[in-house]
This record gives C-alpha cells, structure tokens and sequence, in this order.
C-alpha cells in the first residue's frame, strides 16, 4: 500500500468515506435502502458511485477502526486507487490504514496476490507539521506491522538466536548499539533464575541487550525490558496441549521491545532508551529445572520453584537486575510481558494490566496507552497479596499460594528484583490480554497486534 498525502482531491477509482451520525450524505436515499445507519464497523460499497461508506462511532479510535474496515472492503475489490479526507484526524486515519491492512501469509503455500493500492489522504493544508505527523506515523505503524511477524512466526522459526539476528538487523538499520550475552555471561554473573529456564531447550538462551542514543541533548535516561519467551511449553508444569497452542505469542513483550527500539531511533526521540530482551525457549528434557528447585537470581534472592510455567517471571527477574546493575541514573523503567493468564481473566482479551508502585506513574502509562489507541487500566499492589508469595525454605516463591490476583502477584515477584532507589521508576505491562488474540478486532488482526509500542511511544512523547 503506498500512501499520498495531498491538499486537494485527486483523481482516484473510489472514495473511502467516514459517516458519523451528523454528516450530510449525498447518496442518504440508497444508503437507507441498503439499511446503512452508520454504525461502528459498518461498511457498504456503492459500485457504480464508486464510494465506500464506513460507519464510526465518533472516537479517535473509532476513526482508526473506520479507516481499517475502509482499507479492507477495498482490498476486496480490484480499484487500484481511492481517496479518504483526514483533516484534523491525520494521524488516526494513517494508522487505521497500516495497521488495518496488515496480513501475515507466510506459511500459505498458494498465496493471495494483492495489487499495490495508493491511498490519497487529504487533508485542508499541507504545513510540516502534517508532513511530520505523516512520517511518525508511518514508522510506529511500521514498527508495530514489524512486531507483529514477529509474534505470529512458528517457534520452530523463530528462537533465542533468531531473535538475537532480528535484534542486530535492527541495530544496524539504525545506529543503535547491541549486546547479545548468553550462558556463560549468566553463569559468571549469578544470573541462575534466567539460566535455568532455558536450559532443557536446544536453543540457548540470550539476553539482548540494545542501546539507543540521541544525536542531540540527552533529556531522559529510558530502559524497556520485555519477555521473550519464544515457545513456552510450561515446562515439567506442562501445559495441557490445547493451552500450549498460540504459545509462540508468549514472544510478544520482547518483540515488543524489538518494535519500541526501532521506532524511538526513527523519530530520534531526545532520550537515551535501553531495550532489554530476555530471548529464552522454555522446554522438557532430563536437564529441565524442576518444581521444588531453589534458584539465585542475579540480586542474590532465592525462589523457591512451585511451577515451571510462571517461567516469565524467572527470566525477567534476571533481565531487570541486569539492566539496573549495568545501568546508572535511570529515569523510568518499563516492562512488558504476557505473563498471565489471570490478567486476561480479569481484564479481558484486549486490555493490558499495568501495575507498579508509583500510582501517579501507572495512570500516566494508562493514559497514554488510551491516547494512542490501546486499551489499558491499573491493577493495585496490595500487602495482603505479596505475603502469598512468601517462601518457607528461599526468599520468595515464584507462585503465589492463592489462585486469586495472579496477575497482581506476579508484578509483586518482580518488584522484588527492583532495587529500592527504582521503585517509584518502575512501571510493569501485563500485555497478555490484547498481544495475541484468535479473531480480528478493530483494526487488529488474527493473531499478534503489536500491543504496547504505540503506548510507550506516546509515553515517552509525554515526558
């Protein structure tokens, strides 16, 4: 798809049109017959008008949505051209269109060839300010089309060394700096909780580790950590067969932080950003850590292990007192992970959980997550919930011994591995709900959205 941004209307093969309730329509007696009220999500086309009319429900996400459902009714169509007014909307309108238009056949053996469409946007004037809005948007929409391949790779295609590969490209598309440490680095620097997860894989496990530096004055100092569990099969806990289906999703915070690097460098964002990835495959086998183990992690605390499927939480552990170790005079820290099951069952599918100790932070992160479009809200920290992850034989348990806020329980174990001066820094995404669902939504696709790199790019935007 390539998109034009023009000031006036320009020859094109069909007009993409957003009805909300107050606009006049021309063609409102056929759009009647065919029982068009413009409606979220509603489409027709109107072949010899050469239009398609696209209800929206009067939101800057519903614009979004209504420009994804446009982009597709035309995919179906062989028009090579259309035109859609933006206006004040630019940015919703473009990022409708990309990430609406996003597929994912690469293990289709016969694949559906599209024709190139071109997008005329209009909008009233053209100034530098649409002309950089233009180009933001394009390179999120592109960085989160790129998380989502990511995500939606087979496991057997896409391991701790292909995500250490996708991490170097990245690097050298932008001028970014990149440590890739493996088992021997873990082994000589106490990092056992890491080192244990991934050791029945034969794949070795990685930590990633990129670094972005703005050409300007240095504002900020930023660090992103994400989970990159590139297969999760639960381990000796072993997940039921129909559980350990779409486990390669359990990739998505890494890839994430995969996505968020790539585009902080495109729009040379004037702090200093570290991505942290802990890249692990977490499988059976006669080396495999069992329940009942005792690991160290880098900090020097013990956890006792209940259950090798809240493996997550193991590897992030490690990988957030790595980066405070190696990392001085951070500003903020975020991390992104699907790490539970319980946040879907308490927020839902499309929703991330966002949890830390800092409350004014947490609504910050959740408001920008709302601005850009996500959907996100905050899961108190309690003192009645981190006793259930007390131990009686380490330091901490890497389950709690209630099945009731696990998601809440699993952000307590990782503040446990934030140092004291980091506390009211740190900011942990629950990213389960909306990183990889089976059914389109909005202007998401079957499979990985992307989750979390338009709501840190608005974060840091805000700062």
């Amino acid at each position: 798809m390539k998109l034009n941004l023009v000031e006036t209307k320009v020859k094109s093969d069909v007009e993409i049109i957003i009805v909300q309730k107050e606009t006049n329509l021309k063609d409102k007696k056929i759009l009647k017959k065919l029982n068009f009220e413009g409606a979220d999500e509603s489409c027709v086309l109107l072949l010899e008008q050469q239009k398609i009319y696209v209800g929206c429900d009067n939101t800057s996400d519903g614009l979004r949505v209504a420009a994804a459902v446009g982009i597709r009714k035309l995919n179906e169509t062989t028009f090579k051209t259309a035109s859609i007014i933006a206006n004040e909307n630019l940015r919703e309108i473009i990022e409708g269109l990309e990430l609406g238009n996003y597929t994912f056949n690469k293990y289709k053996s016969k694949k559906k060839v599209q024709k190139e469409k071109t997008i005329n946007i209009i909008v009233e004037h053209i100034s530098q300010k649409e002309i950089d809005v233009f180009q933001e948007t394009v390179n999120v929409s592109n960085s989160v089309n790129m998380v989502r391949d990511f995500v939606n790779t087979a496991p057997d295609d896409f391991y701790p060394k292909i995500m250490a590969n996708e991490a170097i490209k990245i690097a050298k598309d932008n001028n970014l700096e990149c440590k890739i440490l493996g088992d021997k680095y873990f082994e000589a620097n106490g990092m056992g909780s890491i080192a244990a997860v991934g050791r029945a894989s034969r794949h070795k496990s990685k930590l990633i580790h990129l670094t972005y530096k703005p050409s300007g004055k240095i504002k900020k100092k930023i660090v992103l950590v994400g989970k990159g569990l590139t297969y999760d099969s639960g381990g000796l806990s072993l997940k039921p067969s129909d559980f350990m289906v779409t486990m390669k999703s359990d990739k998505s915070g890494g890839s994430a932080v995969l996505g968020m690097m790539d585009a902080i460098a495109k729009l040379n964002l004037p702090f200093e950003v570290h991505g942290i990835i802990g890249a692990v495959e977490n499988m059976i086998g006669g080396d495999a850590f069992k329940p009942d183990d005792v690991l160290t992690a880098k900090n020097g605390k013990t956890i006792e292990v209940r259950n090798t499927d809240a493996e997550g939480r193991l590897v992030l552990a490690d990988c957030l007192c790595y980066a405070q170790d190696e990392i001085e005079d951070i500003d903020y820290i975020m991390d992104f992970a699907t790490l539970t099951g319980a946040s879907v069952v308490g927020v839902g599918h499309y929703t991330t959980s966002i949890m830390g100790n800092n409350t004014e932070l947490t609504w910050k992160v959740v408001q920008s997550a709302l601005d850009s479009g996500e959907l996100a809200t905050t899961l108190p920290f309690n003192k009645y919930l981190r006793k259930t992850i007390k131990s009686k034989i380490a330091d901490i348990c890497n389950i709690s011994s209630t099945r009731y806020g696990g998601a809440i329980t699993a952000g307590i174990f990782l503040d446990e591995f934030i140092k004291d001066e980091n506390k009211n820094k740190w900011v942990h995404c629950d990213i389960a709900g909306p990183a990889y669902v089976e059914e389109q939504w909005g202007y998401n696709p079957y499979g990985a959205s992307g989750a979390g790199v338009r709501m840190t790019i608005e974060f840091l935007k805000n700062l």
